[in-house]
């Protein structure tokens, strides 16, 4: 069988390097990447054999044409080798592509219609629709409901195990008290519109929490030379390390929030689009979980990070609260592998 995955955000490396892995076992495995921020050294890091079909877009305005000269590359990529499945998430290439090429698609979505309005671009055309058992939105009979997020495919116990030595050879001391940040772009087609923290707001909370610990930056735009000092001191693929021993974390991004909570994390999340009507996996994981704060008033944010900060049993409460959420989840990894083996 002949497997084609879709990647063009660095969080779907992540979630589909330990499936790659696995399938390229038992059949032919093809990537194809539309890069953006550190998708290629990520696949690198991971071994992964990739071929980049189309260069990442600096703005909102230039996105649809990216999007469009990516799903012709790839399909004239794909066409040479007659693809059994083609595998994605957010599913608008793979979906298209497919289509056009007579294959299966296997689309992974994880936010509700309302925030991803490329979703109705991706639904009608594709043959298979995986999503958490919590979204909202109801696909028919393609739909596959599993008990899981996406996170759960790569730090899930089963295939995460936390090294504290890497961050020790970095010069990150995990005895010691330390925060991370994560600052996204804004650039993508479900961000037009959206805003998370300002240049203003960034600084404050810099500023407050070093001094009651180290601070380590990560972001998706250019840091502002008075934040150089605290930007990342380890390669990316070493995050979820980092994410894991770490006293808090708090920023505007979607993924890496949940990646904290899930580890074990106190976790706040600032943006516009954390609101009375929020995706279904941030509910969860506040209103059920505990583990997650998603606060639109990025000023309430840094208030309450700061009590966070200040707060010494926090971490022990949150790694209790983790495990439960474990107890209650399955291994995404196995779930995405099964379901593409099921059309061999």
């Amino acid at each position: 069988m002949t497997i084609v995955f879709t990647i063009q955000h660095p969080a779907h490396v992540h979630l589909f390097r330990n499936p790659i892995k696995e399938l390229e076992k038992t059949d032919d495995v093809e990537v194809v990447v539309r890069d953006k921020e550190i998708i290629v050294d990520l696949l690198e890091a991971y071994d992964i054999d990739h071929t980049v079909l189309a260069d990442g877009s600096g703005s909102i305005s230039s996105l649809p044409l990216t999007q469009l000269k990516y799903e012709f590359n790839v399909w004239r990529h794909v066409r040479k080798f007659d693809p059994n499945v083609i595998v994605g998430v957010g599913g608008l290439t793979a979906s298209h592509v497919a289509t056009l090429t007579g294959a299966t698609s296997i689309v992974f979505i994880d936010n509700e219609d309302r925030h991803a309005p490329s979703n109705k671009f991706v639904t009608p055309l594709a043959d298979v629709i995986c999503t958490p058992q919590t979204l909202e939105n109801d696909y028919g009979s393609k739909q596959v409901r599993y008990d899981g997020f996406h996170e759960l495919a790569y730090l899930h116990p089963d295939e995460f195990e936390p090294k504290a030595e890497i961050l020790k050879k970095n010069g990150i001391d995990v005895d010691e008290r330390y925060f991370v940040l994560r600052f996204v772009g804004w650039n993508a087609h479900h961000d037009v519109g959206r805003s998370g923290f300002s240049v203003e707001q960034k600084s404050t909370l810099v500023d407050k929490l070093s001094e009651l610990g180290n601070v380590y930056i990560t972001s998706e735009s250019p840091l502002p030379s008075e934040f150089e000092e605290y930007r990342l001191p380890i390669e990316p693929h070493h995050i979820h390390h980092l994410l894991y021993f770490a006293n808090m974390y708090i920023g505007d991004s979607q993924t890496m929030a949940t990646e904290a909570a899930m580890l074990g994390t106190p976790s706040i999340r600032s943006n516009s689009f954390a609101s009375e009507n929020d995706m279904s996996n941030f509910k969860i994981f506040e209103d059920r979980y505990d583990l997650l704060y998603s606060v639109g008033d990025s000023d309430k944010a840094i208030t309450r990070a700061l009590e966070l900060a200040n707060d010494s049993d926090s971490k022990s409460r949150w790694r209790s609260k983790s495990n439960k959420l474990m107890d209650d989840m399955i291994n995404v990894n196995e779930f995405i592998t099964k379901q593409i083996r099921r059309y061999q």
